[in-house]
C-alpha cells in the first residue's frame, strides 16, 4: 500500500521550462535544457519534477493561456524532445507531474474561435456566453488593479463571454459533458506518455457552474472532481492530482471528496500562517492553523510550502495579520501585488541565512509533502522591475559565466533579464560555486532533503503537536509503525530552552538526527532541549532500557 502511497514522501520540484536551462541557445528554456540538467535534479534529491505550462501559447500569462492541449509550444521544443525528457527523468527514478489548465483556454484556441461563430456551432456551448452584459461583470476580479471585468463583449458572437482571468482567458463551461470528456482525452494523453500526475489549476473555478445572474448563483460541482478521479485512477492506479485551491479549511474535505476527490491540495491556509509566524514570533496561530487543516483521510496529503511561481497570497490573514507580514517581508509598494499578496522570492524576502534555514526546516517538519520552488535552494533573488508575477521568475543561475550559464544566446534575447546586480547577481550566486562550498545553501538543502526522505514518519505517520511552554517555539511529534519523530523550531531571535514534562520524551532518549549527538532524560524524568535563536533541531526517540 505504501508504494500506492508514493506521494506522501516525495520531495517535489516546481520549474518553469523557460526558465529554468536553455538547450538551443535561443534565449528560451526547453526540453532539450531540463534534460541536461536532470542530474542536478537527481542530486538534490528531488523525486517529482512538476513542469509549469508548455503547451503551445500566445503566451500572454507565463504560458497559462494554453492554445493546444496537445502539443509542444516550438519554444520548448518538440513532442519528441518532450519524450526523452520523461524517459531520461523516469530512467532516474524521478516522476513528472504538469499543470492541468482546464478552467480556461487562450482565446485563440481553435475551440473559442469555433465558438466565436454563433450558436449553431457545436463548440459555442463549450464556453459560457451571455446576450446581455450582466449585472456583476466588475465583480469576482482576481487579480485587481489589471484586471477590469469577468464578462467580455465579442464582436463576433455579439454576446458577452465569462473570464475568471485576464479576457484573453476565456473559460470553458464545465456544465457541458462534451467538454468534461475531451478533458478527460487530455489527461489520458499524458497518462499514456508516463506523466505521473496534474496539477491542477484554479481548481474551484474549474468546478463552479457560472450562470448570468449573479456570482451568487454559482454553484460547485464536486463530482466533476470525482469523476476525473475515478478516470485518473482507471488509467493509472498510482497518478495523483494535486490541486492548487485556496479554500477555507472547512471546505477542503469536500476538495479531498472524503478519499474520491483530489489526492493533494497545496496548504495556502498554513503558508500564510508560517509567515505570520515568522514575522510575529508568534507560533499560536500556526498551531491553530495546522489543527484546522487536520485531515482524516488516509489517501489525503497536503502540499506544503514556502514560494511558488505566484504572489505570496495573505488573503487569509485578517488586516492586521496581513500588515504585519507585509511590514516585515514587503514594506514597500513595488513589493506588493493585487492588494493581498507579495511578489518577492523567499531569500530577500527573509534577508539573511539563519532565517531562511529555520524557515526551510519548518517547511520540509510540517505534516504533508514538500514543495520546493527551482532556485530557493540557492537563495536566488528577485527583480521587481518586472511586471506582476513575473520578478520572481527570473532565469536559473547556473554559473558566473555568460548568461549565468542559462543560455548561450545573446542577452538581449533571454526571456527574462537575469540578475546581475547586487547580492543576488548570478556571478556572485550559482549553482557551481555553491556545489564547491560545504557550508554553501545548496548543500545545506541536499542535507535537509535527504533527513526529510528519512524521516517517512512525517509523510505517512500520525503527528500531533507539543506542549514546548514557549510561543515562539513549534514543536511536532510523528508516529509510524513504533518510531516517533520530534522535531522543535525556535521562531524567536533569542535562545531558548524547551523543558519537556510527558511521555514519551521522559521515557527516551532523544537523538539528534543532524548532529552526533543523543539526550537523557534528567533525573526527574524532563528532557531539557536547548536552541539556539532561530534553531531547530530533529530527533528520533530511542527508548531509555535498564
Amino acid at each position: 500500500m505504501i508504494d500506492d502511497y508514493w506521494y506522501k514522501n516525495a520531495i517535489i520540484y516546481s520549474l518553469d521550462l523557460e526558465t529554468f536551462m536553455d538547450g538551443n541557445g535561443d534565449g528560451v528554456g526547453d526540453f532539450r535544457g531540463l534534460s541536461e540538467r536532470l542530474d542536478y535534479l537527481h542530486g538534490l534529491g528531488v523525486d517529482v519534477i512538476w513542469l509549469a505550462p508548455f503547451q503551445p501559447t500566445p503566451n500572454r500569462d507565463n504560458g497559462y493561456d494554453i492554445s493546444d492541449y496537445y502539443g509542444v509550444d516550438p519554444r520548448h521544443g518538440s513532442g519528441g524532445d518532450f519524450a526523452e525528457f520523461m524517459h531520461l527523468a523516469n530512467d532516474r527514478g524521478m516522476k513528472v507531474i504538469i499543470d492541468l489548465v482546464i478552467n480556461h483556454t487562450s482565446d485563440q484556441h481553435p475551440w473559442f474561435q469555433q465558438a466565436r461563430q454563433g450558436e449553431d456551432n457545436p463548440y459555442h456551448d463549450w464556453y459560457v456566453w451571455s446576450k446581455e452584459k450582466p449585472e456583476d461583470a466588475e465583480e469576482g476580479i482576481i487579480f485587481p488593479g489589471v484586471q477590469e471585468r469577468t464578462w467580455t463583449y465579442d464582436r463576433k458572437a455579439q454576446k458577452y463571454y465569462f473570464h475568471r482571468f485576464y479576457e484573453f482567458q476565456p473559460d470553458l463551461n464545465m456544465g457541458n459533458p462534451a467538454v468534461r470528456e475531451e478533458l478527460h482525452r487530455v489527461v489520458g494523453y499524458y497518462l499514456s506518455l508516463g506523466v505521473a500526475g496534474f496539477r491542477v489549476d484554479a481548481v474551484p473555478f474549474v468546478l463552479e457552474t457560472q450562470v448570468p445572474g449573479g456570482l451568487d448563483n454559482v454553484k460547485i460541482r464536486f463530482e466533476i472532481l470525482e469523476d476525473l478521479r475515478q478516470f485518473l485512477s482507471w488509467r493509472r492506479g498510482d497518478a495523483v492530482l494535486l490541486g492548487e485551491a485556496n479554500v477555507d479549511p472547512k471546505q477542503a474535505k469536500k476538495y479531498f471528496g472524503d478519499g474520491g476527490g483530489l489526492h493533494m491540495m497545496f496548504n495556502f491556509y498554513v503558508n500564510q500562517f508560517l509567515f505570520h509566524a515568522l514575522a510575529s514570533k508568534d507560533t499560536g496561530p500556526l498551531r491553530k492553523a495546522l489543527e484546522q487543516t487536520r485531515m482524516d483521510l488516509p489517501m489525503a496529503q497536503w502540499g506544503h510550502f514556502l514560494r511558488n511561481h505566484d504572489e505570496l497570497d495573505l488573503g487569509r490573514l485578517s488586516e492586521e495579520q496581513r500588515q504585519l507580514v507585509f511590514e516585515h517581508f514587503g514594506p514597500k509598494k513595488e513589493m506588493q501585488l493585487y492588494d493581498r499578496g507579495i511578489r518577492r522570492r523567499l531569500a530577500p524576502m527573509l534577508s539573511d541565512r539563519p532565517q531562511i534555514e529555520l524557515a526551510y526546516s519548518l517547511m520540509f517538519s510540517l505534516p504533508g509533502t514538500p514543495v520546493m520552488r527551482y532556485g530557493d535552494e540557492l537563495g536566488m533573488g528577485d527583480d521587481l522591475s518586472l511586471k506582476e508575477r513575473d520578478a520572481v521568475r527570473t532565469p536559473m543561475q547556473w554559473s558566473e559565466d555568460s548568461n549565468a550559464g542559462f543560455s548561450s544566446a545573446s542577452t538581449k534575447d533571454l526571456v527574462h533579464p537575469l540578475i546581475d546586480k547586487g547580492p543576488y547577481a548570478f556571478r556572485l550566486l550559482n549553482v557551481e560555486e555553491q556545489m564547491r562550498r560545504d557550508d554553501s545553501l545548496l548543500n545545506w538543502t541536499k542535507r535537509m532533503v535527504r533527513l526529510r526522505k528519512e524521516c517517512p514518519e512525517i509523510g505517512y505517520g500520525e503527528w500531533e503537536l507539543v506542549d514546548t511552554g514557549q510561543p515562539a517555539v513549534l514543536g511536532i511529534r510523528y508516529r509510524f509503525r513504533g518510531k516517533i519523530v520530534l522535531i522543535l523550531h525556535n521562531l524567536s531571535d533569542e535562545p531558548l530552552v524547551v523543558e519537556l514534562k510527558k511521555k514519551p520524551e521522559t521515557a527516551c532518549r532523544l537523538i539528534d538526527l543532524r548532529e552526533v549527538v543523543a539526550l537523557a532524560p534528567e533525573k526527574d524524568g524532563t528532557h531539557l532541549v536547548r536552541l539556539g535563536s532561530l534553531g531547530y533541531r530533529w530527533f528520533r526517540l530511542k527508548e531509555v532500557r535498564d
